[in-house]
C-alpha cells in the first residue's frame, strides 16, 4: 500500500469549530505589494484573493459554524466594496454572517461600507453610531486659472466631447457634456446602491430613497426604520455570536489566517488550469515601470508575455484578463488587444474581469475579450482620445529662466512646452486624433458585435457605469471575480469547482534570477527595465497631481463622498 494510501486511511481528531472574521478595519488589498517594505506594513491586511478562496472553501466545511464582519471603512473604491459584499452574500447562502460597525460613518458617508454590510444576515450598531448613506458628491475641478497664474497654459484636443480628461486643466468652465456624464455617473452608483439595500434588507425601495434623503441617521431611529437589526457595542455582538454558535474566543479566526485542510484526493488531482493575467495602472509601450512608492504601470510588452505563457501552458484551457487601469497608450492598449485575440484564437476563451476602473485604454484592451464581467459601479467605456501639452513659457519669464530651443525638422518642436502649437501643428494633432478615435470605434463595434452606427454614439469618450455599460451592451455580465470564473469555465467547457486558479506572472525565486535566452522564455516573465531618471519625475509628476497623459486615458477617478 503506497504512503498516501496508508495515510487516507488514518483517523483525524476531531476539530474545533471555528467562526471566521472579516475585519476590513485592518485593510483590503486588491494585490499583495511587491515592494518588501510595503509588503511588511500590510502584514495584517487581507488580500481579495484570499478573502475569494477562503470564503467559498468555508463555506462547504462543517466545521465553520459562521462568520463575523466588522464593517469599517478600508479605502477601497466602491466596486471593490461591492465585491467583498457579494462574497459575503455567497458565503451567507450556506453559513450565518454578522456585520457590526462603531457607526457608519460620523459626519460623514458610507453609503458603500452599509451597502456592503447589507449583504450580511444582521446588521448591529453601536447605540452610539449613526447611519449616514446620503447619496455620492461628483466634484469637477478645473486647473486651468491657476496654471495660468502659475504662466502655464494647456493646449488639448480631444475626440469627442464626453472625452473631458484635458477639461480638467484646459477648459474655462464645466461644459454641458460633462456637467451630464458625471451626473448620471453619481445617479448610477446610488440608483444601484438604493436597489441593493432594498432588496438585502426587505425593504421598499422608496424606504430606502427617504432614509439616504434623511441622513444621517441616529441608532434608534436606523433600527426603527429596519436599517439594522440590533444595537449593541463589539463586546455584546461577539458574545451573542459565540454563544450562539457554541464556540468560544480562541477559536475566532480571521479569514486569511483560517486554512483547510487539503484531500489527498486533492493534491493528487492535477486539475486544468484557468491563467489569470493582470492588468493594472496606466498602460505604456515597453515593459512599464516597476512599482514605485505603491504606483505600477502596465507594460504592454510584459502583458503580452503573460498571455504567451499561457498559451504554452498545456495545462491552461482558458484565461481571465484581471483589469484595474484609467488608459494610457493607444498604441500599447490595441497590442494587449491583439494579444487577448490571439488567446482566443489557440482555443483558450478569455473573459475580461474589470476592476474599479477599465476605461479608455482599459477598455480598449479589454474589449476583445468573448466577454467582458464588471460590477455596476465599475467606471468603463470613455471610448474616446484625449492628447495636449502644457505651455511653460510664460513661467519661464516669470522665474527669469532662459531657454532657447533649437530643433531640427519641421515638427521637432510640435510636443515642446516651450512654444505654442502652430496651425500645422493642430492639423497634425487633429489628424492622429481624428485616426486613433476611428481605429478605436471601429475595432469596438467589431468586437462587441455592433454596427459602427450603434456604437459610436456610446463612444465620443463618455464614461459609463458598469450598470449603464450593461444596459447598452460595452459589458456582457455584472458581478466579480466569481462570475468571470463561472463564466469563463462555461465558455471552456469546465467544472468551475474542478479547476486551478494560476497567476501568470508570479514565478518563483529561482525563475527570477535565471537569465532569459529570448523574449519567449519563461524566466523573462515579469522582468522589468530598471528604473531611470524619467521615471522619477514621471511619478513625481503623478503625486503632484500633474498625470502624464496617454491618448486613451482616464487620468482622473470619481470619490464617492
Amino acid at each position: 500500500m503506497r504512503i498516501l494510501d496508508i495515510l487516507s486511511s488514518l483517523p483525524s481528531p476531531a476539530p474545533h469549530p471555528v467562526v471566521l472574521e472579516l475585519d476590513l478595519a485592518r485593510g483590503v488589498l486588491e494585490t499583495r505589494p511587491s515592494n518588501p517594505l510595503q509588503a511588511l506594513q500590510a502584514i495584517n491586511a487581507t488580500t481579495m484573493a484570499v478573502i475569494r478562496r477562503n470564503l467559498h472553501r468555508a463555506a462547504g466545511d462543517e466545521n465553520v459554524r459562521g462568520m463575523i464582519v466588522h464593517a469599517a471603512e478600508s479605502g477601497q473604491p466602491m466596486a471593490v466594496l461591492d465585491e467583498i459584499g457579494q462574497l459575503i452574500g455567497e458565503f451567507a447562502q450556506h453559513k450565518p454572517v454578522v456585520a457590526w460597525s462603531a457607526s457608519f460613518g460620523e459626519f460623514a458617508n458610507s453609503l458603500g461600507i452599509y451597502k456592503l454590510a447589507t449583504a450580511a444576515d444582521q446588521i448591529w450598531l453601536q447605540p452610539t453610531g449613526e447611519v449616514g448613506i446620503g447619496g455620492v458628491e461628483v466634484t469637477i475641478t478645473l486647473l486651468k486659472g491657476m496654471l495660468n497664474k502659475a504662466g502655464v497654459e494647456p493646449e488639448f484636443g480631444q475626440r469627442k466631447e464626453y472625452k473631458t480628461a484635458g477639461d480638467q486643466f484646459a477648459a474655462e468652465d464645466v461644459t454641458e457634456a460633462n456637467r451630464e456624464m458625471m451626473t448620471r455617473i453619481g445617479q448610477s452608483i446610488v440608483d444601484d446602491a438604493v436597489a441593493t439595500i432594498a432588496s438585502r434588507r426587505g425593504l421598499e425601495v422608496q424606504q430606502v430613497w427617504d432614509a439616504v434623503n434623511d441622513s444621517p441617521l441616529p441608532a434608534a431611529r436606523a433600527l426603527e426604520l429596519g436599517l439594522v437589526d440590533q444595537l449593541g457595542y463589539r463586546d455584546e455582538v461577539y458574545a451573542a455570536c459565540l454563544e450562539k454558535w457554541e464556540t468560544t474566543p480562541e477559536h475566532l479566526r480571521f479569514v486569511s489566517r483560517w486554512q483547510q485542510r487539503p484531500t489527498l484526493t486533492d493534491i493528487r488531482r492535477k486539475r486544468p488550469r484557468i491563467a489569470q493575467v493582470s492588468l493594472r495602472g496606466p498602460i505604456t509601450t515597453g515593459r512599464g515601470t516597476p512599482s514605485l512608492n505603491g504606483a505600477e504601470s502596465a507594460g504592454a510588452d510584459v502583458v503580452d508575455e503573460h498571455l504567451r505563457a499561457a498559451m504554452r501552458d498545456d495545462r491552461v484551457k482558458a484565461v481571465i484578463l484581471d483589469v484595474e487601469s484609467p488608459g494610457g497608450s493607444a498604441v500599447a492598449s490595441d497590442f494587449i488587444r491583439r494579444s487577448v485575440l490571439r488567446v482566443r484564437e489557440s482555443g483558450r476563451p478569455v473573459v475580461a474581469r474589470m476592476g474599479s476602473v477599465a476605461a479608455s485604454g482599459g477598455y480598449y484592451a479589454a474589449m476583445g475579450a468573448d466577454e467582458i464581467v464588471a460590477q455596476p459601479t465599475t467606471l468603463t467605456g470613455s471610448i474616446g482620445v484625449v492628447a495636449g501639452k502644457f505651455v511653460t513659457s510664460r513661467l519661464y519669464d516669470k522665474l527669469d529662466l532662459k531657454r532657447e530651443s533649437i530643433r531640427i525638422g519641421a515638427r521637432a518642436g510640435m510636443l515642446s512646452s516651450a512654444t505654442h502649437f502652430s496651425e500645422e501643428d493642430w492639423r497634425k494633432l487633429d489628424e492622429a486624433l481624428d485616426r486613433i478615435y476611428a481605429d478605436f470605434t471601429r475595432l469596438a463595434a467589431e468586437d462587441r458585435g455592433m454596427a459602427i452606427e450603434e456604437l459610436e454614439p456610446l463612444a465620443r469618450g463618455r464614461v459609463w457605469t458598469g450598470a449603464d455599460a450593461k444596459d447598452r451592451g460595452l459589458v456582457d455580465h455584472l458581478g466579480g471575480w466569481k462570475q468571470a470564473l463561472e463564466r469563463v469555465c462555461d465558455l471552456a467547457a469546465l467544472d468551475v469547482d474542478d479547476v486551478e486558479v494560476t497567476k501568470v506572472g508570479h514565478s518563483g525565486l529561482v525563475d527570477r534570477l535565471l537569465p532569459a535566452t529570448s523574449s519567449e522564455s519563461k524566466s523573462s516573465v515579469g522582468a522589468t527595465r530598471p528604473v531611470g531618471v524619467d521615471d522619477l519625475l514621471q511619478r513625481a509628476g503623478a503625486l503632484v497631481g500633474v498625470p502624464v497623459f496617454g491618448p486613451v486615458s482616464l487620468p482622473w477617478r470619481i470619490d464617492v463622498s
